[in-house]
């Protein structure tokens, strides 16, 4: 239950802003091929005042609503947030058609920022309204998978002009390649610093001055710019690369996958290590005294008792490590690495922003649906152990 009586300043912060950007903000921009710079056109120019009107009383309804948020209030507020949410492709369809020129088969209509800008605000009050709801996420993902659902019906449907959707058709076979490889990657790098991660905590807590100068190194293998450090793994792998037969037939070489990987585990392993010590550390000592009373071996007391204690701030770990494996892979893909950053330096390169957001969403959805997915997991053993 919700007895606030004081205005949510954040949704009406929120809202506010999205209805500036609605009315100030490009909504679209429509050119006649790919090699043309679009011409923008603002909402009311896109499907006339009746429709901008309507979508702006929506949203001042919900600064309203927000203003004095009872419970009622809010779950109103979230009908109209969702209905805002289905709506926006809708209205992106019958923009589309509205716009576009039956006799310029070339023609192609880009997302203007007005709508980048609603979709993330509205994103936005969706997570405020689902805390002062007390939402449960699998609510909050049904509600998400149903407005994916709209958006992939519309754009198989009717937003095949959509200039994203057809840089997305001439690539569509390289996408998913790009997709899988990143995925792999991601996970190799993952996996290659969970292992070390475990086996560096164990040894630290044993060792006070392996502790020091491990954390030591980590920390200033952490404050290494990205780019940097695939330069100077560079030289050395390609003399690996050289001198070493069977290394070099695995494709280990100054660029590619190699200082890819390389650079990714360096990069996750303080989060990793950090976490698990800090974990395998913060077990209550009766309880493994406990353990060890009712006679517990040591190794039955850290398989069965310390390591399952651990486990959910572990698992932030891995969280945090996985998150920001899935943004750094990106810049990877500057020494050949491959992956989604192709698109985004390709589409840098060619100043085509839609082939940049090709690559650039699917990255920030992966890195959303990780950190909600080990998120929950965490939570769930939280939940567990204290019941």
């Amino acid at each position: 239950m919700v007895h606030e009586a004081r205005p949510n300043r954040v949704l009406v912060s929120l809202m506010s802003l999205g209805l500036l950007a609605w009315l100030g903000l490009d909504a679209l921009s429509v050119a006649p091929n790919r090699l043309v710079q679009g011409t923008p056109l603002s909402p009311v120019e896109a499907l006339g005042w009746m429709v901008t009107l309507l979508g702006s009383v929506s949203m001042a309804c919900v600064v309203w609503l927000a203003w004095r948020p009872t419970s009622a209030r809010l779950w109103t507020a979230l009908g109209l947030v969702m209905g805002l949410l289905v709506a926006m492709p809708l209205w992106l369809s019958g923009a589309v058609v509205a716009v576009l020129d039956p006799d310029m088969p070339q023609a192609r209509v880009g997302i203007g920022p007005g709508l980048w800008v609603l979709l993330f605000l509205w994103l936005l009050v969706l997570v405020e309204l689902r805390i002062r709801l007390g939402l449960r996420r699998v609510w909050v993902w049904s509600l998400l998978s149903f407005i994916i659902l709209i958006w992939g019906v519309a754009l198989s449907q009717w937003l095949t002009p959509l200039a994203l959707v057809q840089e997305y058709q001439a690539r569509s076979e390289q996408f998913l390649e790009a997709v899988l490889y990143h995925l792999a990657l991601v996970g190799a790098a993952v996996g290659a610093s969970l292992v070390i991660g475990l086996g560096l905590a164990l040894a630290m807590r044993r060792f006070d001055g392996l502790r020091r100068l491990g954390f030591g190194v980590l920390n200033s293998l952490q404050t290494i710019p990205s780019l940097a450090l695939f330069g100077l793994l560079l030289a050395p792998l390609a003399w690996l690369g050289n001198q070493v037969q069977w290394l070099g037939a695995l494709g280990v070489s100054g660029i590619g996958w190699a200082p890819a990987w390389l650079a990714l585990v360096a990069y996750s392993l303080l989060p990793m290590v950090r976490n698990t010590y800090v974990a395998l550390e913060g077990v209550d000592p009766g309880v493994i005294e406990s353990a060890r009373g009712m006679g517990m071996s040591p190794l039955q007391v850290f398989f069965q008792v310390r390591l399952p204690l651990a486990l959910p701030v572990m698992l932030e770990g891995i969280r945090i490590t996985t998150v920001q494996a899935i943004g750094l892979t990106a810049v990877a893909a500057l020494i050949g690495a491959g992956g989604l950053g192709t698109f985004i330096f390709q589409g840098l390169g060619q100043a085509a922003m839609d082939l940049v957001l090709l690559g650039a969403l699917p990255i920030i959805a992966m890195a959303l649906v990780a950190d909600a997915l080990l998120g929950a997991l965490a939570e769930r053993m939280r939940r567990r152990e204290a019941s």
